[in-house]
This record gives C-alpha cells, structure tokens and sequence, in this order.
C-alpha cells in the first residue's frame, strides 16, 4: 500500500530481458534503505527488490506488469517517481495507491499556467475505468485531483513542487504514463457495469 507521495527520483541503469520478464537496476538515493523482497512502486508500479549493489537496487517485472504499463517505454537514464510502502500508523498525506496500475494513458497536453502546470490525459474508456472532479487519480505513481473529468479524458494540476521532484517535469505531448484509478471509483464502476 503506498500514498501518492513520491519520495524521490531514481534513475534507470540497465534493462535486462529474460523471456518474457525484465530486469531493472535502479540507482537511488534511498537504495542504502532498502532491504531484499521490500516492495517499492516505480511510476506507481509496486516492483519486489530482488537485488542491492552500492547504490542500485534490482527489481523485476513479469509479463503482466509489462502488459499493462508503460514499462516496456523506459530507457536508461529515464527518470522514475519511487516510494516506498506506508508504514502503518504514518499520516496518509496522499490517497490510497495499491500500486497496481490500471492502464497506460498518453499526455496530449501541457499547459505552464503563471507558476503551476496542468496537464491532460487520454485514456482507453473500454476498460471502464472512471474519473470524477475533485476524485483522487495516480499518474506515474503520483497522486493528484482531478480537474476537468471528461469520457476518457481528465486533467491534473501540478504545483512547483511536484514538478521539481517528480518526472512530470520530464511529460510532452505523447508520453506514455501508468494510471491507477481511484480504488473505490474502481468498486462502483464493477458494480455499475455488472448490472
């Protein structure tokens, strides 16, 4: 279980494919933290630490996980937003986030606006997940309100800092993000399109 609130940037130094899975190393300022089998979401993907060298760590991401991600777009050097699982009794400053993404959507938009940004995101409406105004929405792990909800658009609102710390600051028009819909959106969807 995570919150939204990124805790730093790790940067991505090798890409190894076996089979159908890949191999990650991560350099990171919080690898000397981390343990074997800890959980941390990478663009709000939750990956298991599978191995620790000085300052990278290694995880891997199955068939699944790439499917439905954007992991198989990353390169090395890219940026990825990384938190570690709350820990039970913190403040939950963020939303809940299970780190399981939903579906890839693409930025077509991105707008400075006099100190913050705003940025809009299409995405495939035939998997039947919903935004609302003012609802909670992760992308790339970060979590945000939605302004602006749309069919299978939505746009977000990035204050400074968010956009210094996160890779946000990295987004164009055709980039490709994981999006995590609200977890209790996700209930009433089922439930709707169930009927």
């Amino acid at each position: 279980m995570f919150t939204g609130i990124i805790e730093t940037l790790g940067t991505v130094q090798e890409i190894k494919k076996d089979k159908d899975n890949i191999h990650l190393t991560i350099d990171s300022s919080i690898t000397d933290e981390l343990q074997i089998d800890q959980s941390v979401a990478h663009n709000g993907i939750c990956l298991t630490v599978v191995a620790i060298n000085d300052s990278s760590y290694t995880v891997t991401a199955i068939g699944e996980t790439i499917k439905k991600t954007n992991i198989s777009y990353w390169k090395t050097g890219d940026q990825i937003n990384l938190e570690r699982a709350m820990k039970l009794g913190d403040r939950l400053d963020g939303h809940i986030v299970q780190g399981h993404v939903d579906q890839i959507g693409t930025c077509i938009a991105t707008d400075e606006a006099n100190g913050s940004w705003h940025y809009t995101f299409e995405y495939d409406e035939s998997l039947h997940n919903i935004t609302i105004e003012k609802g909670s929405i992760t992308v790339n792990g970060v979590s945000l309100t939605v302004v602006n909800s749309k069919k299978n658009e939505f746009s977000v609102a990035i204050i400074p800092y968010t956009f210094e710390h996160t890779n946000f600051k990295n987004f164009e028009v055709g980039t490709k993000v994981n999006l995590e819909f609200d977890v209790i959106g996700k209930y009433v969807s089922r439930l709707y399109n169930n009927k």
